[in-house]
């Protein structure tokens, strides 16, 4: 598995006071000198990376069809578990490209196979636990060792630390033989296994990925360029929010469109609507700043807050979708049991995910949201199961959209406040400009409390 939540990548070689050390490299060596720059211009995220994303529309299409179909609590944690697969794959490779260059052609080859093999596991989804076990195994661990194996060879071919990448390579063999072993095995065997096998995935970047004979990673050793890592992630928000517009217009497109339906396409697009709002308003940006701000602990919160935190953000999106779908094909019906858990779930799962990430940026909640999270699924629960789920949906929308125009108030407040307060500090008691950093107000620290105001 590559060490994406915190030790991936190819380090460069450094002096003894940490400053990169940039050596001439001989063209002789072959095409494996594939590093990006982290001391040049901002990285951007490349086309090529995007295409790679493609992959996982396919695979959250997929998944929100397998629970749709199977609205269980073992469907649930099915699904949920290939989720955290699938999400593995693509945040593992997210960490790997802001390390190496995507248009460098040797870079570009191997993520054309890994997409290949994401499709492959896309396709073993609905069956994954079944007749389809093998070829989703082979696919996941295949993506992993392919991606493991070139930044081995890369590394030492171009003077960086390959030893730390090796580490990942071995976690990746023997993680890959449970999963492989477990396809083979199957039945109930095939779940003991492979719960194993991601247990160990999901723990690994806290033990260094802990190697006999190599040692452990320490967290400080892997370099991230803030710019590109957040993107990828605001990215894959993105992609989640397409997928459910997808699912709402293909369901409503193959059904009558009579007054109830439509009402419901707009409640569903609202819905999805108001997510990307909640998101991208403030959260976005200002938790790139934080980030960026935070150089002595940005590898633990690229870790924990980015890699970890936002599945729950994620399946959120998931299963609001799906409340949606259930939402269009019976608009003037209630929604049954499992679908009023589902109504509820979604937002909740959503708004609290949101204040586990503020909690680990910054380390302060917004209680409001959490009451929010409560509310949501105490009025779902008293009004689901007496009114249609057109109603139901709405005031679900109602209260979110609610929370949306609080919260750009209260964040217009915010900056208006702090504007204020960094203009009064920067004069003197004597009414003169004070001298730049003399009242210990900087650039920093104005990032980081602009950051901590409202992710």
């Amino acid at each position: 598995m590559s060490g994406g939540c915190g030790a991936t990548g190819m380090s460069r070689p450094s002096s003894g006071d940490g400053a990169v050390i940039f050596e001439p490299v001989d063209r002789m060596q072959g095409i494996f000198h594939v590093l990006r720059d982290h001391d040049q211009a901002e990285q951007q995220v490349t086309y090529l990376e995007l295409f790679f994303d493609l992959v996982f529309v396919f695979a959250i299409t997929q998944l929100s069809q397998v629970l749709l179909n199977d609205l269980t609590w073992r469907g649930v944690a099915g699904t949920f578990f290939l989720l955290v697969a699938m999400w593995l794959a693509w945040v593992y490779t997210t960490w790997w490209t802001n390390s190496v260059d995507p248009d460098v052609v040797p870079v570009r080859l191997v993520m054309l196979v890994m997409m290949l093999a994401g499709m492959m596991m896309a396709l073993a989804i609905p069956e994954a636990w079944g007749d389809r076990a093998l070829l989703f195994a082979v696919s996941y661990v295949g993506l992993h060792l392919i991606r493991n194996t070139f930044s081995v060879l890369a590394a030492r071919r171009s003077g960086g630390d390959h030893i730390s990448l090796l580490r990942l390579l071995s976690w990746s063999v023997v993680t890959g033989a449970l999963w492989i072993a477990g396809a083979i095995a199957g039945n109930g065997a095939l779940v003991v296994i492979w719960v194993l096998a991601l247990a160990l995935e999901l723990v690994s970047p806290y033990v260094g990925y802990w190697t006999p004979g190599l040692g452990a990673q320490r967290m400080g050793d892997r370099q991230i360029e803030y710019h590109h890592f957040t993107e990828r992630f605001h990215l894959f928000i993105i992609i989640v929010l397409g997928e459910s517009i997808v699912i709402t217009g293909v369901t409503a497109a193959a059904l009558e469109l009579d007054a109830a339906r439509l009402a419901s396409v707009v409640v569903a697009f609202a819905l999805t609507a108001v997510l990307w709002w909640l998101y991208f308003n403030a959260v976005a940006a200002r938790s790139s700043e934080g980030l960026g701000a935070a150089s002595g602990d940005r590898q633990r919160l690229a870790r924990d807050a980015y890699s970890y935190t936002h599945i729950l953000l994620v399946f959120g999106i998931m299963l609001i979708a799906i409340g949606n779908e259930l939402l269009i094909g019976h608009p003037l019906d209630e929604f049954d049991r499992a679908g009023l858990v589902v109504v509820a779930a979604g937002p909740v799962l959503y708004l609290w995910g949101h204040e586990l990430f503020k909690l680990l940026m910054t380390g302060s909640v917004r209680v409001v949201r959490l009451l929010g999270g409560v509310l949501i699924a105490a009025v779902v629960a008293v009004v689901g199961t007496v009114l249609p789920a057109l109603w139901t949906q709405a005031i679900v929308l109602a209260i979110l959209v609610g929370f949306a125009i609080h919260e750009n108030v209260a964040m217009r407040r915010f900056d208006a406040t702090s504007a204020e307060e960094r203009l009064s500090s920067l004069t003197t008691e004597a009414g003169k400009p004070a001298q730049y950093g003399s009242t210990r107000v900087d650039r920093r620290t104005a990032t980081t409390e602009r950051s901590r105001g409202e992710i």
